[in-house]
């Protein structure tokens, strides 16, 4: 963790801390904002081969969101989707075996990352982002999802029209919305349960669904999809343990690749990793 992020969360610690003597709801609040405002929006070059894409530009709830396109007007359709803090120009290595392989090439920024306009985001305006994407350049028959874009599409595909021909990547996916949550709390050293009650009431206030229905294990009932899921042993972000629950269910849709020693940003940079998905694809 660099120092900048290690003096933020140091802030935010005693910033809580004081707060929650004063109003259990607000720090709840405050904690919630938190939890959905990436760390940090840098924006960097971008790689060359983003200079013969597209640029897509939608509106998504009074937000700017900007996308790119490459190889337009074939009748394959990919949809990459980057995770929580990043965007899409992290996925710029996989842009070009894509359109070798004969596929229009789809990436977006997500609402609060990258070019795109936004402070906050959270998985509902991502999914929601999906959906837009979707009436916009869809259909697609594949997509490939790392971290917290994976449970986005997971939820999306519950509405998005789809069969066992679909093919979904999923990347490190952030399984289980309740173990992020648990691990934003052990960061900001909030141990109280009353809080935490108040944070899954205001999920169910702004949703109308429990913080147990945000969660790839239980959307996985409800996919066609044909799924290959890369998660590594080491992955100290989205853990494994959610990702072997899953594998438990014997999903036949579902393929597993266990890795060691990627840990959860260096898995879909993997030469190797790369090329099982353009196989599976």
């Amino acid at each position: 963790m660099k120092i900048k992020q290690k003096l933020t969360i140091k802030y935010f610690r005693t910033k809580m801390k004081l707060l929650s003597l004063v109003s259990k709801r607000t720090t709840a609040e405050k904690t919630f904002e938190l939890f959905c405002t990436p760390f940090s929006k840098k924006k960097y070059p971008l790689p060359p081969v983003f200079s013969s894409a597209e640029l897509l530009e939608y509106t998504l709830n009074q937000k700017k969101i900007i996308g790119y396109c490459w190889n337009k007007g074939k009748a394959k359709k990919v949809l990459i989707l980057h995770g929580f803090g990043s965007a899409a120009h992290k996925f710029h290595t996989f842009v070009h075996p894509l359109v070798q392989k004969g596929y229009e090439v789809v990436a977006f920024d997500a609402p609060a990352h990258g070019s795109s306009e936004g402070n906050m985001t959270n998985v509902i305006e991502y999914t929601q982002l999906i959906e837009l994407v979707t009436e916009k350049n869809g259909p697609f028959i594949s997509f490939i999802a790392h971290s917290f874009g994976g449970i986005a599409i997971s939820l999306a595909m519950e509405k998005i029209k789809h069969d066992e021909k679909t093919k979904i990547v999923l990347i490190a996916p952030a399984t289980e919305t309740e173990t992020a949550i648990n691990g934003a709390f052990k960061m900001l050293q909030i141990q109280n349960k009353v809080i935490r009650e108040e944070f899954d009431n205001i999920i169910f206030e702004r949703s109308g669904k429990p913080t147990s229905w945000f969660s790839i294990r239980r959307a996985m009932n409800n996919i066609k999809a044909s799924v290959l899921w890369i998660h590594d042993e080491e992955d100290d972000i989205t853990p494994i343990s959610d990702a072997l629950l899953v594998k438990q269910d014997n999903h036949s849709n579902i393929q597993f690749i266990i890795t060691k020693g990627f840990g959860h940003r260096n898995i879909y940079h993997s030469r190797e990793i790369k090329n099982e998905i353009f196989d599976f694809l």
